[in-house]
């Protein structure tokens, strides 16, 4: 096959209106309150063979193109996640991804093969690569969801390890290396590639992050790309050792993304804008391979019977025993069960078998697309509903400050810019009783556009505009101890804790 400029330019040029679209999209579906990705995934099917007429069968291709999107979006995940609101998430998130998986593969199995009539085989691949969920899909629509950081860092952790066990069990069925080896040895082998994948992203998360924080690159936009290299090289060095690559590049990305490294606000958003595409790309491109014309009745019967399987009786009961390691109420337990929403990444999952010619692999991948997009559309709308009826939503009201940060590299500080809010109890305190932490200092205030050098006995207003110089190293102090005078007023050196916001 050859590639000339032509084609060159008929693919930019439809490239470029496609992501467009997409982009557009975004705003379409946050206010339906759907994951963007069954739009996209739509308008993957609308360019495919049966309506615009791009023909694309290339089952292989889909799954290495898939299994790249997938490390961009974990790499994201683990740059954009605070370790601070997942730590104590992480035993909850990693028995769920875990335990919780096999629990939710042995039930789906079994009543897929006694109420479907599904093969053993096709059986348990089915409960495999829907037991995962997709973290994309998950924030899309709880961020409309104002929850405790307990929940939505239950449901990240979660999302962004649950990915790497999937893969190794769903690729080693689908070779046939089960039925060579038995149980034992499989999950031996699921235990070694899981725990070598951390083992390499921890090693090259904290050498990534030593090797930036000396690196004296001659150019800002150097240090985002620099970064995201390490992410990437964390998830290729795991395949090269018959590890996990998805374990070590999510968890080389964490790492990466809470330590102090130069540009991290614009690393930040350089990986974010890479994962939309790389989202964009990949489910225009799952909804390509889908032959609607090979949909029938039977089909979404089936995908809507496992859905129920799924949703009712597996989520559930995998919740409530991988919770045996941190327990949790039973409202906040069954919010957490309904807000597993899968997305794209079972349909990636599925692309497997597919590629590894798998008797029945059409029809799994006819079943996990179509339950992926009925239970989005079931679950995703009435979380917020769901969220009010089981009291786990947080009251929606006006955060006391707004805070903006800015790195200044040489000297190894921020800068933060403080707005205050009219329900900031900020008002009326002098910045002198505001201490801060030793080092950092309230530098200029802008009040009504007018600019004030500030002394200790300065009274702070509503609507002022706070700049605050901290060092690298006391930010997080800095900022925590505004927040909880923000809360709770003079008496916030009391109040402590309580008197935080976040």
């Amino acid at each position: 096959m050859t590639f000339d400029v032509h084609q060159l330019d008929s693919f930019v040029l439809v490239g470029s209106a496609v992501t467009l679209l997409a982009v557009l999209a975004v705003r379409v579906s946050s206010r339906v309150g759907l994951p963007s990705l069954l739009l996209y995934l739509l308008i993957g099917v609308i360019l495919g063979e049966s309506v615009v007429g791009i023909p694309f069968e290339n089952a292989e291709m889909a799954h290495a193109i898939g299994f790249g999107a997938l490390a961009i979006i974990l790499a994201e995940g683990g740059l954009t996640t605070s370790w601070r609101d997942v730590r104590h998430s992480m035993p909850l998130g990693a028995s769920l991804a875990t335990l919780g998986m096999a629990v939710s593969v042995t039930i789906v199995a079994v009543g897929s093969h006694f109420l479907l009539g599904l093969s053993w085989e096709l059986s348990v691949l089915l409960g495999a690569v829907t037991s995962a969920t997709d973290a994309a899909a998950v924030f899309s629509v709880l961020r409309a969801v104002p929850l405790p950081r307990r929940i939505t860092g239950v449901l990240e952790a979660e999302s962004g390890l649950n990915d790497a066990p999937t893969v190794v069990i769903v690729t080693l069925i689908s070779t046939g290396a089960v039925a060579d080896h038995g149980p034992l040895v499989v999950a031996g082998i699921v235990l070694y590639e899981l725990a070598v994948g951390v083992l390499i992203g921890l090693a090259i998360g904290f050498g990534g992050a030593w090797l930036m924080r000396r690196a004296a690159l001659p150019s800002s936009g150097l240090y985002p790309i620099a970064v995201f290299c390490l992410a990437l090289v964390a998830y290729g060095a795991g395949p090269a050792v018959h590890a996990s690559g998805f374990a070590a590049v999510y968890v080389a990305a964490l790492v990466l993304g809470n330590a102090e490294l130069p540009h991290r606000t614009a690393t930040r958003s350089f990986v974010e804008g890479l994962a939309w595409i790389a989202q964009i790309g990949l489910f225009v491109m799952l909804g390509l391979l889908l032959s609607p014309g090979r949909l029938t009745w039977t089909t979404i019967g089936m995908a809507v019977l496992a859905g129920l399987v799924l949703t009712f009786v597996a989520r559930p009961i995998s919740m409530v025993v991988s919770a045996l390691v941190r327990p949790m109420p039973w409202h906040e337990l069954g919010f957490l069960s309904w807000a597993g929403l899968r997305g794209a990444v079972p349909i990636v999952f599925a692309t497997i078998p597919l590629a590894e010619g798998v008797d029945g692999a059409d029809q799994l991948f006819d079943i996990v697309f179509v339950m992926v997009v009925v239970y989005t559309c079931v679950t995703g709308p009435t979380l917020p509903f769901v969220a009010k009826v089981l009291r786990v939503a947080r009251r929606s009201e006006p955060r006391g400050i707004e805070l903006e940060a800015a790195p200044l590299e040489r000297v190894a500080a921020d800068l933060l810019q403080v707005t205050i809010s009219p329900v900031s109890k900020l008002h009326g305190v002098e910045v002198g009783e505001l201490r801060l932490p030793v080092g950092a200092n309230v530098s200029m205030i802008v009040r009504d556009g007018q600019t004030l050098v500030p002394e200790r006995r300065t009274v702070l207003r509503h609507g002022d505009d706070m700049i605050v110089v901290t060092p690298r190293k006391l930010r997080e102090a800095t900022e925590q101890r505004l927040r909880q005078v923000s809360a709770g007023g003079r008496l916030a050196q009391w109040l402590g804790d309580a008197g935080d916001e976040g």
